[in-house]
C-alpha cells in the first residue's frame, strides 16, 4: 500500500472518529438540555401546587379541633402530590398545566375534579373537606345517641314507655261486663228455649 493510501485512511479514521465524538457531545447536550425541561416542569408543578396549599391553608385552620382525618401536607418525588387526607390529593397532569384532584377507593382511582382554574379546583376540595367533616360529626352524634340510650347495667332503653292512661281500669271493667252481659243473655236465650218447647207433665 503506498503512503498516500495510509494518510488518507487515517485521515477518514480520524474523521469519524471526531464526527462519532460530535455526535456523542450533541447527544449529551440533548439530554441535559431534557433534563433542564423535566426539573423545569417539576419545579413549575411544585409551585402551582404550592400555591394552591396557600389558597387552602384558611380552610384547614378553620376546621374543628380533633379533625385529625386531614393530611394537608405536599410531597415531593416522581409526581408531587398535595395530600388532603389520607386517600385524596391534588396533583399536576401530564403537562404540568392541569390541576387533578383524586381519590382512592376500593373500587379504583377516580378524579374528582381536574382543570387549569386553581380557584375551582380550590372550591372542589373545600366542599369535599365539609363533606368530611359532616360526615364525621353526624357519625359521633349517632354513637352518642346509640350510647345516651344503653344502660350500662345490661338493660337498654330506646324509648320512654308511656304511662297507662288514667282510665285503664274502667276501660278493662266495662269489657268484662260488656262480655258477662252476652254470655248470660245467650244462657237465658238456650233455657227459655228449652223449657218453652218442653212437654206438660
Amino acid at each position: 500500500m503506498k503512503m498516500s493510501e495510509i494518510d488518507k485512511d487515517a485521515k477518514e479514521l480520524e474523521k469519524k472518529v471526531l464526527d462519532l465524538a460530535d455526535a456523542m457531545d450533541r447527544a449529551k447536550t440533548a439530554q441535559a438540555d431534557r433534563s433542564d425541561v423535566v426539573v423545569e416542569m417539576k419545579q413549575a408543578a411544585r409551585a402551582r401546587l404550592e400555591l394552591l396549599a396557600k389558597d387552602l391553608q384558611p380552610v384547614f385552620a378553620s376546621l374543628p379541633e380533633g379533625s385529625d382525618q386531614f393530611e394537608f401536607a405536599l410531597t415531593d418525588g416522581e409526581q408531587g402530590r398535595l395530600w388532603i387526607d389520607m386517600t385524596s390529593f391534588v396533583r399536576m397532569g401530564k403537562d404540568r398545566r392541569v390541576y387533578e384532584f383524586v381519590k382512592d377507593t376500593r373500587l379504583g382511582r377516580t378524579i374528582l375534579a381536574h382543570g387549569e382554574d386553581r380557584e375551582n379546583i380550590g372550591k372542589a376540595v373545600t366542599n369535599y373537606v365539609a363533606a368530611r367533616v359532616l360526615e364525621r360529626e353526624q357519625a359521633i352524634e349517632g354513637d352518642w345517641i346509640a350510647m345516651n340510650g344503653h344502660s350500662f347495667d345490661g338493660s337498654s332503653q330506646t324509648e320512654t314507655q308511656a304511662p297507662e292512661p288514667a282510665d285503664g281500669g274502667v276501660r278493662a271493667k266495662s269489657g268484662m261486663w260488656f262480655f258477662a252481659g252476652i254470655i248470660g243473655g245467650a244462657a237465658i236465650m238456650v233455657a227459655w228455649a228449652w223449657f218453652g218447647n218442653a212437654p206438660a207433665l
